[in-house]
């Protein structure tokens, strides 16, 4: 349908529109007009993504002086893949419509595991093998040496690509990752140095967070992106996580243990140069004399090194006499890393600023803070002049080197904690030394003020006015959405006690409590034993998950769990969980139906859609706040306290109840769908905790659906699920969840979707 959302004309590839994705629009377009940034809550399966491409490509193709380009940021490579279909599709119905495609190219861009199609290294399991075989095939001197001796072997592909591929732009269309991949083959050429050469000039790029937000990644990948552009972060939140992760390091024993050892494998190789080939060692000598930038000019094209972004006026500085030379540096780092070990020898927990650590660099090893800050670019650019075949073998070393840049660029918004052992391992001795981030707006702070707008969207963004805080930027619009339904089909309940009014509750007090953990697996089997099809069971910690499991398969209850379904169980190895997935659909899919334990932050709880009959039910048992006692939480809460006024608790249950309605929210994938939403923890009734929660899932849950036992909880699903077993068809969502182009342009529909806007 062809809609116009207020004077703009927008292409929409579907026949009908829920009115909400109306509403949506409407908030997205006020915010471009306003060439600012907003923060959008929808619910989950109501098209969020169709809508956001919809809107701003028509925005896009009217106003082309005013925004040159969209970049959709996603988490998963699924939701990537989700967000090309359906802008293949939008294209598609343009082309439909006008009778030619749009004057649009969008392109994916992801690691070289994901695009290589060299027929050796694309067979490489682990990301890291990938990108160390990729560099050893298509670094300039090794393609140098190429031309010299034929016999030393080269990437084909990279090659066709750097002869024909630079000079060639890529057809309007959309190219999913299988596209560039097909594109490169029929071309011999390289797809992901392709996609890399071809964001600069696409319409719309669509990638991970980190391509933006790790300033080691944003440096190489994004900065020769247009600053009339639109940003999206979908699935956003997490985004603060996603922001310190990015400007944070740690160092363990091992780790400085490798670099030791890494740092002795460059002293031979600058050992080996001096005999061989002195001069390059001179030349580089004099490029540090010059500066950093001149330096970087060189840059290998592939070497996505962990180098954190450095300010200009640190780059338009000479590079400091005593690290210039190549002996003098290593010597250098050896300095710094022997310091770093007499660090990690403690027996007990030091906590320190930034400035209080360079304090005591300076005191104990006569180590200034000016050659620090160029320790990342220095160590990078000798790694070149050395031409290490696989730079992925010197990880360790580049972390060290990290630190050491990181640690005297930033004083404000870091912390310093070296731990003898691990929080959940006490008694074994593990030292650990965090440089972590406290404040998420550094990492946001150049996103927000390079592009013209940024919209942070998600399904679970409540409450809203938290982010704005703790993201330190001041958004034009900032609305949540309600859920338009033509019969009620989520049905969420709290179950605050047991058959036998035992209170349950995963605090800390009653959580080992033998009723507790009974009340929990009673709840369990007969909600399994009304309940058709798939159940999916959140708790708070994998640790939690193992201990009442245990206590489960003491009590009987798993016995009795596995007379009505099947169970799996969400583990920490990745390649399990994937096989328990497999297996877990496998049996929904066979009518059998099957349990699924897993864990809120876990991998099942963040990637993974149950819609339709894998999931018919979600439980989550207790409230998921985060480990409490880590002493980098603490640190955070501290500096949110005193530079944002947020209160401790107001963090702690913000993070809590974002993550409960992430993990409920799986089950619900559309307005076909149906859920049950099981809050199995009497915290949940407080009104702290009930009224964090998204509104759409907040209408829903009236007062007698808030004090529940099992035998009530039980009661009302079986007599919901008959309601939802009735025929349900198109015919009845008409002009109430589902609308025409006709009912959408009638008036009373229009006031209708204005009121849905509950603006904060």
């Amino acid at each position: 349908m062809k809609l116009t959302v207020d004077g703009l004309l927008v292409y929409f590839p579907y026949d009908y529109i829920y009115p909400e994705q109306y509403a949506y629009m409407l908030e997205l377009k006020r915010a471009l007009d306003a060439k600012g940034h907003g923060l959008l809550e929808m619910p989950s399966g109501t098209g969020k993504t169709i809508s956001l491409l919809s809107l701003i490509v028509a925005y896009m193709i009217q106003n082309p002086h005013h925004i040159r380009k969209l970049i959709y940021c996603s988490r998963t490579l699924p939701e990537i893949e989700k967000v090309l279909e359906e802008l293949k599709n939008l294209i598609n119905y343009y082309e439909k419509s006008q009778g030619e495609k749009p004057s649009l190219t969008g392109v994916v861009l992801s690691s070289r595991k994901n695009l290589c199609i060299h027929p050796e290294v694309s067979r490489e399991r682990e990301g890291k093998l990938v990108d160390g075989r990729c560099h050893s095939l298509t670094a300039s001197y090794i393609r140098d040496r190429h031309e010299r001796d034929t016999s030393v072997p080269v990437c084909q592909f990279y090659e066709g690509f750097n002869r024909e591929g630079k000079e060639s732009m890529l057809p309007f269309g959309v190219y999913t990752m299988d596209d560039l991949k097909q594109y490169g083959a029929d071309r011999n050429w390289c797809p992901y140095f392709l996609s890399r050469f071809a964001i600069i000039h696409a319409e719309i790029v669509v990638y991970s967070y980190h391509y933006l937000l790790d300033p080691k990644i944003a440096e190489v990948v994004s900065k020769e992106l247009n600053k009339e552009a639109v940003v999206v972060f979908d699935e956003a939140h997490n985004i603060d996580n996603v922001c310190i992760d990015s400007l944070s390091v740690k160092l363990t024993r091992r780790t400085i243990d490798k670099s030791t050892q890494a740092l002795q494998s460059l002293e031979k190789a600058v050992t080996l140069l001096k005999q061989e080939d002195a001069e390059r060692l001179t030349l580089e000598y004099e490029q540090m004399v010059e500066g950093l930038r001149e330096a970087a000019v060189a840059r290998d094209t592939d070497m996505i090194l962990a180098n954190p972004v450095l300010p200009d006026e640190v780059l338009n500085e000479v590079v400091p006499g005593n690290i210039r030379n190549a002996e003098h540096f290593l010597g250098f780092l050896k300095r710094f890393i022997e310091y770093l070990k007499t660090r990690l020898r403690i027996q007990h927990v030091v906590q320190e600023s930034p400035a209080g650590f360079l304090k005591d660099v300076a005191a104990r090893v006569c180590i200034e803070r000016k050659p620090l800050r160029f320790c990342s670019s220095r160590l990078q650019s000798l790694m070149r002049t050395l031409e290490i075949p696989d730079p992925s073998n010197f990880g360790a070393l580049t972390l060290v080197a990290n630190l050491a840049t990181l640690v005297s660029t930033y004083t404000k918004g870091f912390v310093i904690i070296v731990e003898p052992f691990d929080d959940r391992t006490p008694t074994v001795s593990n030292p650990i030394l965090h440089f972590s981030c406290m404040d998420s707006s550094i990492a946001m702070r150049p996103v927000f003020s390079r592009f013209q707008s940024v919209i942070i969207t998600s399904g679970t963004l409540s409450p809203l006015d938290m982010y704005p805080k703790i993201l330190d930027f001041n958004p034009v619009i900032m609305s949540s959405f309600t859920m338009t339904l033509a019969r009620p089909c989520i049905l969420p309940m709290i179950v605050s006690k047991g058959s036998d009014q035992v209170t349950i509750s995963s605090k800390y007090e009653t959580r080992e409590d033998v009723a507790v953990i009974r009340n929990y697996g009673q709840l369990l089997v007969e909600i399994s034993a009304c309940v058709p099809d798939g159940v999916v069971c959140f708790f708070t910690s994998y640790l939690y998950l193992e201990s009442v499991v245990g206590a489960w398969y003491d009590q009987g209850v798993v016995a009795s769990l596995q007379r009505h379904k099947l169970l799996f169980i969400e583990t920490q190895d990745s390649a399990e969980t994937s096989f328990a997935l497999i297996n877990y659909i496998k049996a929904c899919e066979s009518g059998r139906g099957a349990v699924l334990l897993s864990v809120a932050r876990g991998k099942v709880s963040e990637g993974v859609d149950f819609d339709h009959h894998l999931g018919r039910a979600v439980l989550m048992f207790g409230i998921p706040y985060v480990f409490t006692q880590s002493r980098i939480l603490k640190a955070r809460l501290d500096y949110l306290r005193d530079q944002f006024q947020i209160r401790e608790n107001d963090f702690l249950t913000f993070d809590a109840m974002r993550h409960a309605a992430q993990c409920v929210g799986r089950v619900l994938r559309g307005k076909t769908d149906y859920g049950i939403m099981i809050f199995a923890d009497k915290r949940f009734s407080r009104a702290d905790k009930r009224t964090k929660l998204p509104r759409w899932i907040q209408e829903h849950l009236r007062d007698s659906l808030c004090n529940l036992s099992t035998e009530e909880a039980v009661q009302i699903s079986k007599r919901w699920l008959r309601q939802m077993a009735q025929p349900f068809t198109r015919e009845d969502q008409l002009g109430v969840s589902l609308l025409t182009l006709a009912q959408l342009q009638s008036q009373e529909q229009q006031d209708k979707i204005e009121k849905q806007v509950i603006q904060k």
